[in-house]
Order: structure tokens, then sequence, then C-alpha cells
């Protein structure tokens, strides 16, 4: 390599001399891989690392800045003055690299960049392990050497198989599930408590966490990132999240991160035009119209090394048990939200992002054989074919697609006065013509309890009675319909109010049997989800499901079977009207005597208590195309679901 000494320009009042720069730590190998777009540990080969050199404790610090004029380090260590440390230059490659003498973990810092066009920058390093909490900006830095108690928990996790195992996840903000009492969040360490003990009693598998990557502004959510490598300090430092995963991986509960690879803020301590020229961003697709952000460059070799080492770190530094990767149709659509003129066709003149579709499929490919078990779930919400297909098969490589469809038809449906349903069970039916051709997970998300789109429990129509059964009933739609399962925090109690990110859930609410029912309800799907197999083992296989009834008579009545690969069977019933049907006929795959082990209109749940005192008898008379049927009471609004005899 050639060793260049920085060039202190834009001069200030004088300050000491810069001490001379030490020799290289950065192999010729690290650069070549990272300049390939195939190192996938960038996280140790730039930032700030602790360590000793020559016999002096100090930092290392490596950023790149390939644009550069000049690169210093600024911290509290030098009085953030930027002629005090300059970085030498290794070529080829564009990185700049200098040991510190005499700081230490815990020092604040940034880069302080000298442009070619002569502007002078203070930016955050994009590798940072830790960050100030906003406002404020600066990097910390930290040292990774966390203890572990989960290794059998990890050890179990190789083996999963999740297309046959039950999947069920509660998404939540961190920051707004619950607050201490002056109102501030909680800490990672008091939420993973009281968050552990909560989601493992209602029965969930997995947690996601949105939010957890440093963000500035707390109206993104988190979806709007900084600090790519640095939990967020408004809930603690990062010994702190580990002390949470740890935790949660002890309750039986996965942890689930939100990672946003495909696009990030335009904040000037940010990674936008970072060395005075477009390097992490994409030149020709400019800020992205829908959030105003930066759309990364997926085809500059470095920012893939970035993401997908970024991807790598956490599920290796801090255990996290799957990605799901926000707004993969973005990437994915050269023209999305744009307009023609604001992007340019790709190389076979058209419309599809190539250089991000060999991104997510490297990306899928390398969290598989790095960690296996791990979870790879793709928001998509277009008609892209193939987005769970392995990538040798053409397809993008994710383990599960959020079905969009589905939640949209679905909760279209639920909002129509009951009278209307009659006439639309297509709403609730054309899911299953496409239910199968990804590997799904049925999405009840943060965003459709935003922005005036109110709150699940205030899209159902009706009074309050046939609010709560309305909601009680699509809940046991979407745990009895095939797919995985996601609900957002609120959604399990009927919280009345949207989602508003900076204040806590309506915990009070639960004070009222109305919306205990709900609850309690959302603990008994999730138990017979994760007990019975006919609800989770053939969601992606279609012999697993098929409709007895599709809705097409007056009685706005929908029933289907789901079947276990290895035999078993259950039927799930539901009246979408708020009138009780007595004596209704239902064709059964089995006879004998079948067991009603839920029913959303007990009177347990808040209910009107109909049904069928738990037991239904199926006999020899055919209808709906079986052999066997019985004789049911179903209530209004409601679900019921049957097992039938051992």
């Amino acid at each position: 390599f050639t060793f260049h000494a920085g060039d202190p320009r834009s001069r200030r009042p004088r300050a000491p001399p810069s001490p001379a720069p030490f020799r290289s730590m950065i192999s010729a190998g690290d650069l070549r891989l990272f300049r390939e777009g195939s190192h996938q540990r960038v996280h140790e080969l730039l930032g700030a690392h602790p360590g000793r050199l020559d016999g002096r404790d100090g930092v290392r610090f490596a950023v790149w800045a390939p644009g550069a004029e000049r690169v210093s380090v600024v911290g509290d260590f030098n009085d953030w003055d930027g002629l005090r440390h300059p970085m030498g230059r290794l070529e080829p490659g564009g990185l700049w690299e200098l040991f510190v003498p005499g700081a230490a973990a815990g020092a604040l810092y940034k880069y302080e960049i000298l442009t070619a066009a002569g502007e002078l920058l203070q930016k955050a390093d994009p590798v940072a392990f830790a960050a100030e909490a906003p406002p404020r900006t600066a990097s910390v830095v930290a040292v990774h050497d966390f203890e572990w108690t989960d290794a059998e928990w990890m050890g179990r996790r190789r083996e999963r198989l999740w297309t046959r195992e039950p999947l069920s996840i509660y998404e939540v903000h961190p920051g707004s599930w619950r607050r201490g009492p002056g109102g501030e969040p909680l800490g990672w360490r008091r939420l993973a408590h009281e968050l552990a003990e909560y989601a493992a009693r209602l029965g969930f598998t997995h947690v996601e966490i949105m939010g957890v990557a440093e963000h500035p502004f707390d109206g993104s959510w988190g979806y709007q990132v900084t600090g790519y490598f640095a939990p967020t300090a408004r809930l603690g430092p990062p010994e702190d999240f580990v002390y949470f995963v740890d935790h949660l991986h002890g309750r039986g509960l996965g942890v689930i991160l939100d990672w946003v690879p495909g696009h990030f803020p335009a904040d000037d301590h940010g990674l936008a035009r970072f060395d005075g020229t477009p390097l992490y961003e994409s030149a020709d697709l400019g800020l992205h119209p829908d959030w105003g952000t930066l759309t990364f460059d997926f085809g500059r070799p470095e920012v893939r090394s970035f993401l997908q080492s970024n991807a790598l770190f956490w599920l290796d530094r801090f255990h996290l048990d799957g990605l799901r990767v926000d707004a993969v149709s973005s990437m994915l659509y050269l023209d999305y939200s744009r307009k023609e003129g604001e992007w340019t066709p790709n190389r076979h003149g058209g419309r599809e992002n190539l250089e991000a579709i060999e991104f997510l499929q490297e990306t899928n490919r390398l969290v598989h054989e790095h960690h296996p078990g791990a979870l790879m779930l793709a928001e998509e919400s277009t008609a892209w074919p193939g987005v769970t297909l392995p990538a040798e098969a053409g397809g993008l490589g994710f383990g599960f697609k959020w079905n969009m469809g589905w939640m949209n038809d679905a909760l279209r449906y639920m909002s129509r006065d009951p009278g209307d349903r009659r006439s639309h069970p297509s709403d609730l039916t054309f899911a299953a013509e496409y239910a199968h051709a990804e590997s799904s997970l049925l999405p009840l998300s943060h965003d459709e309890v935003v922005h005036g789109k109110r709150s699940l429990l205030e899209k159902m129509p009706g009074d309050d009675w046939q609010r709560f059964a309305n909601l009680r009933l699509l809940l046991a739609w979407m745990f009895a319909f095939p797919g995985k399962k996601l609900l957002f925090m609120g959604g399990e109690f009927g919280q009345r109010p949207e989602w508003d990110h900076l204040q806590a859930l309506e915990w009070s609410s639960l004070e009222h049997g109305l919306h205990r029912g709900v609850q309690d309800l959302v603990r008994d799907l999730n138990g017979l989800y994760r007990s019975h197999p006919g609800l989770h083992a053939s969601d992606c296989e279609e012999n697993g499901f098929e409709w007895i009834e599709g809705g097409g008579c007056e009685s706005a009545v929908i029933a289907f079977e789901r079947r276990a690969p290895e035999g078993g069977v259950l039927v799930a019933a539901c009246n979408f009207t708020p009138e009780p049907r007595r004596d209704f006929r239902l064709g059964l795959p089995r006879p004998g005597r079948w067991r009603e082990v839920l029913n959303t209109d007990a009177a347990d749940y808040g209910g009107s208590g109909a049904g069928n005192l738990g037991i239904v008898e199926s006999r020899e008379e055919p209808c709906h195309g079986r052999r066997w049927s019985a004789v049911l009471t179903l209530p209004p609004l409601s679900a019921l679901i049957l097992v039938p005899p051992a």
C-alpha cells in the first residue's frame, strides 16, 4: 500500500502538532474483499476498535471515504480539533486509518472530512457500535465483550424448520409498549422482564422489535437509520440490549429485528454524501419520493459489503433470530413511486433493480449459510414472483413473505356492514388462490393502526358489542387461515385509539371485560395454534387446506379444513353476520363426536355464550361434498374450531 499522511487543510487556530501516523493494521486480503463487495465482517475492518499497538493502549479508527481530501478523527479526547489526529489513507480503496494512543472505550468521536470541494463535514461513524442518545449525534467507542446464557436456545434453533412449526410474532415498538411513571420509555433491562412475561403468557413464539438501530427522528419509528451497527441509546447501552435478547431467549421467545437496507435519511451527520460525493446512495435515484430518504447504491461493491456485514452482525453479535426486511418492494423496482423521467431503465430496458435483486439473493444465502434456523421475512407488497423461492431457482431466497393481499382483503371485508358481507365473500376466499404461491406470513401490523386508519377495534362496524365480536372473529380468522402470524401490540386486547409512538398502550382498558376477553382469546388461539399441527404444520403446503363452504350461500358462513402432514385435521366455521345460525348443517371429513375446542362467542371472551356445549355429532349424511355432516349452532359474528374424535 501507499500510506499518505493527512493533508491538514481548512486552517483553524493553531493546535498541537499531529502525531506521526502508525503503520496500517488492515491486510491486503481485507481490502480486496471490501472492494469486491464480498467482505462479510466490515464491522471488524472499519469503525473504532480499542486495542494495543507498540506497547500503547488506544483505539484504531478506520473509515471509508474515497472522495475525501483529508479525514481526521475528532472527539472528546482531542477537543474536537481536526488538526490533531489526521488519518492516513490506504490505496487503493479509499480507506482511512489511524491508531490514537490514549483514546478508550466510552470516548465520543466523529470523522471530520474535508471534501474535494473544500467543504468541511463532521460525520458519525457508519460502523460505530454505539452512539449518543438523540438529539446528540456523536459516535461512542464501545467494546462488544458480552456474556450469554442462551447456548441451549441457539443450539436448538439451528434445527428448526419453520415452514412446519408454529410461528406467532408479537410486533413491538419498544419505546411505546409501556412507559415508566414519568412517561419515560422503559430501558432494555426492565423491558426484557415485563415484555418476556407478557408475550410468553399470551403464547407468542417471537417478538419483533421495531426501531432498534440508532435513528435520529422518533417519528420515523426507527425506519430512518443513521447507526446501522448501534442499538439505540434511547433504551440503554449495547450490553443492555444483549441482556434483553438473552432474557427473552431464556423465556422461550425468539427476537426478530426490523432491518432497513433499502434507504437511509439525509441527515447531515449520517451517510448522505458522506465524503462530499454520493457514496452510499444511488446517484441516479435521488431522494425517495415517499419518505424523503436516499436509496442505497446496491451496485457498488463496498455498499454491499457494508449492508451484508450488517445483516450478519446483528445475528452474530446480538444472537437475533431473524430479520424482517423493510420495504422490499421499494428495492425491487426502479420506478417505485417515481414518475417517468425520474428513473433510468436497467440494462435490459426494464424497471427491475437488478443490483438490488442480486443483493437480496446473496444476503439471504449468507444468512442461511452462516445462521441456520434464522428467519428472513420480506415485507413485500406487490406480486413479485418467487420471493420465498431459493435464489438458485430464480427466487429471492426469503423464508417467508408478508401476505399483504390477505391483510388488505380481510380488513376490507371486516370493515363492511355485516348486511353487505354476503355480496363480497371473495374478499376472504380469494386469498386461498395464492396462499401457497409463497411461504406466507399473515400480518396485522403497525402500518394498519396509524395515520387515520384507526385501530383494529375501531375499524369494526356496529355497536360496541359487535365491534368486539368482529375483532375476535378477525383474530380467529387469522389464526385458522394458512400462514404464519404477526400481530402488532395493542391489537391483542382491542386498544381503541390509534397507536402513538410517543405514548404507552392504553393498558387501563384491561379493567373492562371486553378487552380482557380479546386478550384471553389471543392467549387461547396461540395455545391451540401451537399445540395442533393442523394449524401450523402444513401452512406452506396446498394439501393442508380445503374449503367446505366458501361463502357462496346467503348465510355468509365460511368453513374450511386444515390438515397436518401426519394426518391431524380440524375444521374452522365462521359466521360473519350478527344473526345466530341454528340448525346449520356442515359437512365434516370424519364421523363421530367432534369437540368444539374454541368458540369466539364464549362468555369468557365477552360473547353471548351461544354454541354447541362443546360437542357436535357427525353422522353419515352427505353435505358440502362430504360423506358425513353435523348440525351446528353458529353464534353471531363468531368462529368455531372443531377437532374430530381421537
